[in-house]
């Protein structure tokens, strides 16, 4: 029994320690050059997990997207022309602030107008309970 209880604390040691096995360390130039990735990185979708920062996902994809976007600064390229190159890539999807175009439209407003019908529909259901009165009370039955 009491190996049976080292081996499942050995276990949870690994996994607990498992975070740390992910992290992949790129060799930065400087502390500016490890900020400006992992800002652009945080203004960037993982394509897998979709909810993520690449800077915040373990995805193999976000990993790969990574080094692609650390090889692409290391080239001397702007923050604007990396997006842009992961844009003509995987679309304005990549992008957690994606632009205001008639593609994104419904994006940007789409949650807008979904309150807005919320909205009227609530006034409207009010306003024909409130115009219809009070309802009569039903006439007592005579008893026999």
């Amino acid at each position: 029994m009491k190996r049976a209880a080292r081996i499942g604390l050995a276990l949870a040691a690994l996994l607990a320690c498992a975070p740390a096995f992910a992290i992949d360390p790129l060799p930065f130039k400087d502390a500016q050059q490890r900020e400006r990735f992992q800002k652009l990185t945080s203004e960037l979708r993982c394509l897998v997990c979709q909810n993520e920062s690449l800077n915040d996902s373990n995805a193999d994809l976000a990993r790969d997207l990574r080094h692609e976007v650390f090889q692409l600064m290391q080239q001397g390229k702007s923050d604007a022309e990396i997006k842009q190159y992961l844009v003509a890539r995987y679309s304005d999807f990549v992008l957690y602030d994606p632009p205001l175009k008639t593609s994104t439209l419904l994006l940007w407003f789409g949650p807008a107008l979904v309150l807005a019908i919320g909205a009227a529909a609530v006034v409207l259901t009010v306003r024909r309970r409130a115009g219809s009165g009070p309802a009569e009370a039903p006439a007592a039955e005579e008893e026999w």
